[in-house]
């Protein structure tokens, strides 16, 4: 019994001071508030940039991202045909471009919005203060504009190119550890080295690749019935709640994984910043 009690007091010990760095790491994010800011800002971002790329794309791009979006959230009736019709090329061309002109403007102008807000999610988790914008801009551009291919080929990746689901899910998952690697690395202006960026990326995979299998179960109803009661703006909300639980889901993933990666036993195999 003393052994037992021993051994439960260490891991204990261990438990706690990872725990109590967590609870204070999220309690000065603010979880919610930042996962509905960086929500917020995605949605600004990405609606111009759907019209954006509607208006000056190629067909076969549109089709590819029609693709895409319809294995992301498992579209189908009518919501699955507002997205057709905005990626649909206009016979009204000077009406397209217009818009399209329009979209772009806007997207640029709040990319750096996005790219800001998700840059001080990595920031809080990992307690860095902020980048200069002389050094940080160029990142949140780069981030922004190495999203839009991701997000255009998730529909391939998901169908395993063709094989199927069950090759399609683990190479979301690994797109997804790559993606969240990178994007901690960039943003974060390489001042934390790549290993203990790893926690982090495999929680955000994780917790991401969940909630696109899922969402192919709740979205396409919701935003059936939203489109039905609501109309064309019936959209919006099961798309932003949605969003809002991924950015929680990323701030929590990326903040676990920080604290992981500094405390002990894990920062020992990944070099993060304290020693055991």
């Amino acid at each position: 019994m003393d052994g037992a009690t021993g051994t439960s007091a260490r891991h204990l010990g261990t438990a706690s001071p990872v725990l109590t760095e967590l609870t204070g790491r999220l309690l000065s994010a603010n979880l919610v508030d930042a996962a509905t800011r960086v929500a917020a800002q995605a949605f600004v971002a990405c609606v111009p940039l759907l019209f954006a790329i509607a208006a000056f794309t190629p067909q076969s791009v549109r089709e590819q991202l029609s693709d895409s979006l319809r294995a992301l959230f498992g579209l189908t009736g009518a919501a699955d045909q507002q997205v057709r019709q905005v990626l649909t090329e206009s016979t009204d061309t000077t009406f397209r471009e217009t818009s399209g002109v329009v979209g772009l403007l806007i997207a640029l102008i709040s990319a750096t919005g996005f790219s800001r807000a998700m840059s001080r999610v990595c920031e809080r988790a990992w307690r860095l203060p902020k980048t200069g914008t002389r050094i940080a801009a160029w990142r949140w551009v780069v981030w922004l504009l190495t999203l839009v291919p991701v997000i255009i080929l998730q529909g391939p990746v998901r169908d395993g190119f063709g094989v199927g689901l069950w090759l399609g899910t683990p190479l979301v998952f690994l797109v997804g550890i790559g993606v969240w690697l990178w994007t901690q690395h960039l943003l974060l202006a390489a001042r934390v080295h790549w290993p203990p960026l790893l926690p982090g990326a495999l929680l955000a995979a994780a917790a991401t690749t969940t909630l696109s299998l899922t969402a192919r179960l709740y979205m396409p109803g919701a935003l059936n019935r939203s489109l039905a009661e609501y109309g064309a703006l019936g959209m919006l909300l099961p798309l932003l709640s949605w969003l809002i639980v991924l950015s929680a889901a990323a701030t929590f993933a990326v903040t676990c994984g920080a604290v992981l990666a500094q405390e002990p036993p894990l920062c020992r195999y990944v070099s993060g910043e304290r020693e055991p």
